[in-house]
């Protein structure tokens, strides 16, 4: 993320912090004091206890006085993580998340999330769009985004990731989004964007895989059409989850009824996954995620 210290509504520079460590006496304390003594002033403040496996989250945003940069605050707190042994980040408050956004050939999701972004509704930079087909080149080209067409076969599908990863390097990407991108990652692929990339898919699985599972809900009666949002990991549709919702249908519903809901609450599900990774609100937590909304 583009991180310059920048400003959250005040004139002051603003941080979030996040923390996940080993739960235990004086947590609180070592972070607030880390805060206080360099005059910061906490906006924000949400922590969890996990007691089951003994782990403690928490993301803090705050501001400082003076002009003081991120990089500073993070040489300084490195000897508070250590003590505690923390897995923690801290950057500006309004650095934006630079996303790389794979689509196939549907387009809903990617329209929802480059017309969120261009109206400001998302915290993020878009420079690139890839995709294993061309049907959704115009519509990047509508946003003014880069189109990069990838086009993947069973002999080119190393070539295409490792290109896919050239240009996660190059236009410094924080998050890979699979906007109904549907090709299978590999292993390592997956293993080298672990918590760098997010997946959506409707939520019928595991009752309905393959082609057409509109269809196949449709000829079941389904009365709940929904989406889940998670981050990716090598087993097929089963990493951390980040976020789900559904919609309501009944017997009137007709299978272009149902797409079309399906379509509607992947996007809306996908963008709230988005919006929070990009803010730093999630934090996994083993093969669950931490949200804070």
């Amino acid at each position: 993320m583009t991180d310059s210290g920048a400003v959250s509504g005040s004139a002051r520079p603003t941080y979030v912090l996040t923390v996940d460590c080993p739960d235990g006496p004086g947590l609180i304390h070592a972070v607030s004091g880390f805060l206080f003594e360099r005059s910061g002033n906490i906006l924000e403040l949400q922590q969890y206890e996990n007691h089951r496996e003994g782990r403690f989250f928490q993301r803090i945003e705050f501001e400082v006085l003076g002009d003081v940069p991120a990089e500073r605050l993070r040489e300084e707190f490195a000897e508070v993580a250590e003590r505690y042994r923390m897995h923690w980040q801290l950057r500006a408050a309004d650095a934006p998340c630079r996303i790389l956004i794979m689509v196939s050939k549907d387009g809903h999701c990617l329209n929802d999330l480059l017309f969120r972004w261009r109206s400001g509704g998302l915290q993020i930079d878009v420079p690139l769009i890839v995709s294993n087909h061309r049907d959704l080149e115009q519509l990047a080209a509508s946003y003014d985004v880069p189109f990069q067409h990838l086009p993947v076969t069973g002999a080119t599908k190393a070539d295409a990731e490792a290109r896919l990863l050239d240009l996660v390097e190059a236009e410094q990407i924080d998050l890979v989004v699979l906007a109904r991108y549907m090709q299978i990652l590999s292993d390592d692929l997956c293993t080298r964007l672990a918590g760098r990339a997010i997946n959506i898919h409707h939520s019928f699985l595991p009752s309905f895989k393959g082609a057409k599972p509109y269809h196949q809900a449709f000829d079941r009666g389904v009365k709940l059409v929904g989406a889940t949002a998670h981050y990716v990991t090598g087993a097929l549709d089963e990493g951390p989850i980040i976020e789900q919702d559904v919609l309501r249908v009944d017997h009137r519903a007709s299978v272009e009824d149902m797409v079309a809901a399906g379509r509607d609450v992947e996007a809306q599900v996908l963008s709230r996954a988005v919006r929070w990774h990009a803010q730093t609100r999630i934090l996994l937590n083993g093969h669950k995620t931490v949200v804070f909304r």
